[in-house]
């Protein structure tokens, strides 16, 4: 591309330049007597430089030409490349978030205590970011007490997301989960609606209609229907849309700490989840899952 740019400014400047050379060097009609011998010179052809010009013009043309041909084409292969990249990140994250499911409900039902699971999942995360922020291949983030404050109620969230979705797994079938997940659209319209007082069209709110009847058919003839599990999981759907609506409203064009981009903030989210999970975990299953964890291997 470089050198098509190159040929083409010198085409330019050669273009310009051949009928100005040929001006200054040709023989004036009302030169002087005493330079007669000037005039017997042969006369040059005005045609050839017009058809020379329109050459270089024509050369100029199709340089330009092929260089948008070339961009045109570089663009193509870019938002190709951008595409196959996006849609390999929703396959992988589909096929993680199957395997995900069917291992967490494997291990709910052979160990039933689902705040102990939630949190040795949430404090698993440390063991990932932590090595990273030590060995400076990614920035560690530099809070203040009042920037982990500002973060407390996403944070607050961010747990309810998790464990919500962790007891609703284990409380019920894991279709029956995913079916009253799917409503979280409609929560965060009206959660927006709410806190931000953002009011979308009607258009848009008549196609949660068809999500809402979906989930309700779904809920009423779920064979392993669970209160529990219903509440457990509309409990993951309101702090999901709560956590959502929280990060705008509270990090919207404000600066929080240094080096906190989005893989830092959702760190940052998951130490202060676990930290705030241990208790809760404590509080509802005490130490109960040890001797239980220690009698599944026995049992082996």
């Amino acid at each position: 591309m470089a050198a098509m740019k190159k040929i083409a400014v010198l085409a330019f400047v050669a273009t310009v330049a051949s009928p100005v050379s040929a001006f200054a060097f040709s023989p004036r009609a009302n030169v002087g007597k005493s330079v007669k011998s000037f005039n017997a010179a042969p006369s040059v052809n005005v045609n050839q430089f017009d058809t020379a010009k329109t050459s270089h013009s024509t050369s100029l043309a199709l340089s330009s030409a092929g260089g948008a041909a070339a961009e045109a084409e570089d663009s193509g292969s870019s938002a190709l490349a951008e595409t196959l990249k996006t849609g390999s990140y929703f396959a992988l994250w589909y096929l993680f978030n199957i395997g995900y499911n069917i291992y967490n409900k494997q291990a709910l039902n052979a160990l039933d205590y689902p705040w102990t699971i939630a949190t040795i999942q949430m404090a698993t995360g440390i063991l990932y970011f932590v090595p990273l922020w030590l060995l400076g291949l990614r920035k560690a983030p530099k809070l203040s007490g009042d920037d982990l404050k500002t973060l407390l109620p996403i944070a607050l969230c961010h747990t309810g997301v998790h464990v919500g979705a962790v007891i609703a797994l284990g409380a019920g079938a894991v279709s029956f989960a995913h079916i009253v997940k799917a409503s979280e659209p409609v929560v965060t319209c009206v959660v927006n609606a709410l806190l931000l007082g953002e009011i979308l069209p009607a258009k848009v709110y008549a196609t949660l209609l068809p999500i809402i009847g979906g989930v309700a058919i779904a809920s009423m003839k779920e064979l392993s229907f669970t209160y529990l599990a219903l509440a457990a999981a509309m409990l993951s759907n309101v702090s999901s849309s709560l956590r959502g609506v929280l990060s705008k409203k509270t990090m919207s064009g404000k600066k929080i700490g240094e080096n906190l981009d989005a893989q830092n903030l959702y760190a940052v989210l998951t130490a202060m989840s676990t930290v705030l999970l241990i208790p809760m975990m404590l509080a509802t299953e005490g130490t109960g899952f040890l001797k239980a964890f220690k009698d599944v291997v026995a049992g082996g």
